[in-house]
């Protein structure tokens, strides 16, 4: 049978398809045989928030908070378009991550111009920061490749999410729908190349030099580093075996990344320790995480800064899934912070301690739908005034109790 390069066309892109016998008369399209391994993948994001009490003004720190108090919102919706390395030795694919929406501005990536310096008719400058606001982002961009050395080397050169943490970007990958504090002082993306090796059955790492500590595309330390100023990266993780009983798959995962965060012109180093166990309790998973962030700023002094920070934040978290469609999950939490090393108050202004605890109940009711209603605690330790208020209107924040109740809709497709 013979098939035209307009059904071809349409069959490439999933809109039509074409019985096998209608391809071995003729040469298959190279389009079709280039898209033909290629997935679409992705999900819509929504939520309902409630914050009892009054005044939004100064809230917690946590990831994605801000904007969202007492209301409905649209979080992000995510494109994926993939081809996934296959078993040869010389595989080759590539990922594409695209969000819109709100949450695409908080991942920051926008692109390698973060400011704007002007030179005054005296001489001096001006620098006038620019922030992503256009509610659209890359997560990830790179092409995947592997390499015939030894179990295979593979790599990835673009932009890629982070080596390090807990939690991810995807809040339906997450146990919780509100992000932990340790998220919050992670890096999230990088551009450059990553390298992964499976060491044996139950070992892997990777490794992997980036332009800069912080998410900005196609961004550079220079200036003020020198051109050659590059971030470093690295991590291993361990896997129980199957022969290890209830213990198996249970994971310990650990990571580094040195470099330079052109968002905020310092020094930062992440590191990272997290484990997943399983237990004996059929459906029982426990989790531990601790981040710490290490800033050194050289120009500090010449801002009356202090020249070196940190931030840390230590997880636990508890995950039960009850049946098929019924999960529980707990995390609870501890952060401090000498001062904001984020380009972002990390706890919330002015605060340096926090103890936060998180429920959520997730029910599968939906086909493809993640459907869960969750309850976050969030207590400004020493800070008995840190949240509410509105410092705007000259009143004083009003209570060191904040409490989140939200419904997370997403839609995976």
């Amino acid at each position: 049978m013979k098939v035209n390069q307009w059904t071809i066309g349409l069959a490439a892109v999933g809109l039509v398809s074409i019985p096998a016998s209608g391809l071995t008369e003729e040469k298959m399209s190279p389009v079709l045989t280039a898209l033909t391994p290629t997935s679409i993948a992705g999900y819509v994001n929504t939520s309902i928030e409630w914050n009892p009490g009054t005044g939004n003004a100064n809230v917690p720190g946590f990831s994605f908070n801000r904007g969202k108090q007492d209301g409905f919102n649209l979080d992000v919706v995510k494109i994926q378009i993939a081809k996934p390395l296959d078993e040869t030795q010389w595989a080759a694919g590539y990922n594409v991550e695209l969000l819109f929406g709100p949450d695409a501005n908080a991942l920051a990536t926008g692109s390698s111009l973060n400011s704007i310096t002007a030179v005054g008719p005296g001489g001096g400058t001006t620098t006038t920061s620019l922030a992503n606001n256009s509610d659209f982002a890359i997560k990830s961009a790179y092409v995947a490749l592997r390499a015939p050395v030894g179990n295979g080397l593979d790599f990835k050169v673009g932009v890629f999410d982070t080596i390090i943490g807990y939690e991810t970007f995807d809040a339906g990958s997450n146990p919780n729908y509100t992000r932990s504090y340790g998220y919050s002082i992670e890096p999230t993306t990088h551009t450059g190349v990553l390298m992964s090796y499976q060491l044996c059955k139950f070992a892997s790492a990777s490794a992997g030099i980036a332009n800069t500590f912080g998410p900005s595309i196609n961004a550079r330390a220079n200036p003020p580093k020198s051109e050659s100023y590059k971030t470093y990266m690295g991590s291993v993780a361990l896997t129980a075996p199957d022969d290890w009983g209830f213990l198996s798959g249970s994971t310990v995962y650990a990571g580094i990344i040195n470099g330079f965060n052109n968002g905020i012109t310092a020094d930062q180093t992440s590191y990272y320790l997290g484990a997943t166990v399983a237990t004996p309790v059929k459906g029982l998973r426990l989790g531990v995480s601790y981040d710490y962030l290490g800033t050194t700023d050289e120009f500090a002094e010449t801002r009356g800064g202090d020249r070196t920070l940190y931030g840390n934040a230590f997880a636990l978290y508890a995950s039960f899934q009850a049946t098929e469609k019924l999960g529980l999950h707990l995390r609870g939490e501890y952060a401090s912070t000498d001062t904001d090393v984020t380009a972002t108050p990390l706890l919330g202004a002015g605060v340096d301690r926090v103890f936060a605890a998180t429920a959520t109940v997730q029910y599968d009711l939906w086909a493809n739908v993640v459907s869960r209603l969750e309850f976050r605690w969030d207590h400004a330790d020493g800070n008995s005034n840190a949240y509410g208020g509105d410092l705007a209107k000259g009143s004083p924040a009003g209570k060191p109790d904040y409490f989140t109740l939200a419904l997370n809709l997403i839609y995976k497709f």
